[in-house]
Protein backbone atom coordinates (compact mmCIF):
# COMPACT_ATOMS: atom_id res chain seq x y z
CA UNK A 1 0.00 0.00 0.00
CA UNK A 2 2.82 2.28 0.82
CA UNK A 3 4.70 1.68 -2.28
CA UNK A 4 1.85 2.36 -4.42
CA UNK A 5 1.26 5.77 -2.32
CA UNK A 6 4.83 6.69 -3.17
CA UNK A 7 4.32 5.89 -6.40
CA UNK A 8 1.27 7.97 -6.89
CA UNK A 9 3.15 10.69 -5.74
CA UNK A 10 6.03 10.17 -7.39
CA UNK A 11 4.36 9.86 -10.78
CA UNK A 12 2.15 13.00 -10.16
CA UNK A 13 4.96 15.04 -8.96
CA UNK A 14 6.87 13.78 -11.64
CA UNK A 15 3.97 14.36 -14.47
CA UNK A 16 3.60 18.01 -13.43
CA UNK A 17 7.41 18.65 -13.13
CA UNK A 18 7.55 17.56 -17.13
CA UNK A 19 4.36 19.70 -17.87
CA UNK A 20 5.58 22.75 -16.16
CA UNK A 21 8.94 22.49 -18.18
CA UNK A 22 7.09 21.98 -21.35
CA UNK A 23 4.22 23.70 -21.50
CA UNK A 24 5.48 26.18 -18.82
CA UNK A 25 1.97 25.26 -16.98
CA UNK A 26 0.06 22.54 -15.47
CA UNK A 27 -3.26 21.83 -13.30
CA UNK A 28 -4.04 19.58 -10.47
CA UNK A 29 -5.40 16.66 -12.49
CA UNK A 30 -2.22 16.48 -13.98
CA UNK A 31 -1.10 15.23 -10.80
CA UNK A 32 -3.86 12.29 -10.93
CA UNK A 33 -2.92 11.63 -13.96
CA UNK A 34 0.15 11.51 -13.53
CA UNK A 35 0.24 9.35 -10.47
CA UNK A 36 -1.88 6.63 -12.45
CA UNK A 37 0.35 6.58 -15.02
CA UNK A 38 3.11 5.58 -13.35
CA UNK A 39 0.90 3.12 -11.26
CA UNK A 40 0.02 0.98 -14.54
CA UNK A 41 3.94 1.52 -15.62
CA UNK A 42 4.83 -0.77 -12.35
CA UNK A 43 2.64 -3.23 -13.29
CA UNK A 44 4.07 -3.38 -16.65
CA UNK A 45 7.29 -3.29 -15.24
CA UNK A 46 6.64 -6.67 -13.44
CA UNK A 47 5.42 -8.47 -16.48
CA UNK A 48 8.61 -9.83 -17.18
CA UNK A 49 7.11 -11.42 -20.53
CA UNK A 50 6.38 -8.75 -21.96
CA UNK A 51 9.26 -7.02 -24.02
CA UNK A 52 9.84 -3.20 -23.03
CA UNK A 53 8.76 -2.13 -26.53
CA UNK A 54 5.62 -3.69 -26.52
CA UNK A 55 5.59 -2.72 -22.54
CA UNK A 56 6.24 1.03 -23.30
CA UNK A 57 3.55 0.28 -26.40
CA UNK A 58 1.02 -0.44 -23.98
CA UNK A 59 2.02 2.08 -21.25
CA UNK A 60 1.71 4.98 -23.88
CA UNK A 61 -2.15 3.80 -24.86
CA UNK A 62 -2.59 3.25 -21.49
CA UNK A 63 -1.34 6.76 -20.67
CA UNK A 64 -2.99 8.21 -23.72
CA UNK A 65 -6.33 6.69 -22.17
CA UNK A 66 -5.65 8.68 -19.36
CA UNK A 67 -5.43 11.79 -20.68
CA UNK A 68 -8.28 11.21 -22.65
CA UNK A 69 -10.23 10.11 -19.55
CA UNK A 70 -9.05 13.46 -17.40
CA UNK A 71 -9.65 15.67 -20.34
CA UNK A 72 -13.10 14.47 -21.11
CA UNK A 73 -13.68 15.13 -17.08
CA UNK A 74 -12.19 18.48 -17.13
CA UNK A 75 -14.52 19.18 -20.02
CA UNK A 76 -17.37 17.69 -18.75
CA UNK A 77 -17.61 17.61 -15.29
CA UNK A 78 -15.41 20.34 -14.14
CA UNK A 79 -16.06 22.54 -17.30
CA UNK A 80 -12.57 23.30 -17.58
CA UNK A 81 -10.76 23.24 -20.80
CA UNK A 82 -7.11 22.41 -19.58
CA UNK A 83 -5.09 21.44 -22.82
CA UNK A 84 -6.17 21.66 -26.46
CA UNK A 85 -4.76 19.53 -29.15
CA UNK A 86 -7.04 20.24 -31.46
CA UNK A 87 -4.99 21.59 -33.88
CA UNK A 88 -2.27 18.53 -34.02
CA UNK A 89 -3.30 16.03 -36.53
CA UNK A 90 -5.32 13.07 -35.73
CA UNK A 91 -6.27 14.80 -32.73
CA UNK A 92 -9.26 13.14 -30.86
CA UNK A 93 -11.65 15.52 -29.19
CA UNK A 94 -8.38 17.39 -28.92
CA UNK A 95 -7.88 15.75 -26.15
CA UNK A 96 -5.14 13.48 -27.36
CA UNK A 97 -2.97 12.69 -30.89
CA UNK A 98 -0.56 10.63 -32.37
CA UNK A 99 2.62 13.13 -31.79
CA UNK A 100 1.84 13.08 -28.45
CA UNK A 101 1.41 9.30 -28.02
CA UNK A 102 4.71 9.28 -29.24
CA UNK A 103 6.19 11.22 -26.79
CA UNK A 104 4.49 9.06 -23.98
CA UNK A 105 5.89 6.04 -26.04
CA UNK A 106 9.44 7.55 -25.50
CA UNK A 107 8.79 8.09 -22.15
CA UNK A 108 7.39 5.31 -21.02
CA UNK A 109 9.92 3.25 -22.47
CA UNK A 110 12.44 5.41 -20.67
CA UNK A 111 10.45 5.08 -17.16
CA UNK A 112 10.36 0.90 -17.78
CA UNK A 113 13.73 0.89 -18.66
CA UNK A 114 14.57 2.52 -14.75
CA UNK A 115 12.02 0.65 -13.11
CA UNK A 116 13.27 -2.71 -14.41
CA UNK A 117 16.65 -1.67 -13.44
CA UNK A 118 15.82 -0.80 -10.39
CA UNK A 119 13.80 -3.58 -9.40
CA UNK A 120 16.45 -6.09 -10.84
CA UNK A 121 18.88 -4.30 -8.44
CA UNK A 122 16.44 -4.81 -5.30
CA UNK A 123 16.37 -8.45 -6.19
CA UNK A 124 20.09 -9.27 -6.12
CA UNK A 125 21.25 -10.42 -2.82
CA UNK A 126 23.96 -8.37 -1.02
CA UNK A 127 25.83 -11.80 -0.18
CA UNK A 128 25.82 -14.84 -2.50
CA UNK A 129 26.35 -17.77 -0.16
CA UNK A 130 27.35 -20.87 -2.56
CA UNK A 131 27.28 -24.34 -1.66
CA UNK A 132 30.55 -26.20 -1.96
CA UNK A 133 29.81 -29.55 -3.01
CA UNK A 134 31.15 -32.07 -1.36
CA UNK A 135 32.83 -35.62 -2.43
CA UNK A 136 30.83 -38.60 -1.80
Amino acid sequence: MLEQFVLFALGGAGYQAVELAWRGTTHWTMFAAGGACLCLLQALARRRSLPLGAAALCGAAAASGVELGIGLACRHVLHLAVWDYSAQWGNVAGLICPLYSFYWFVLCFWVLLVLRGAENLLERPIYRITKRATEP
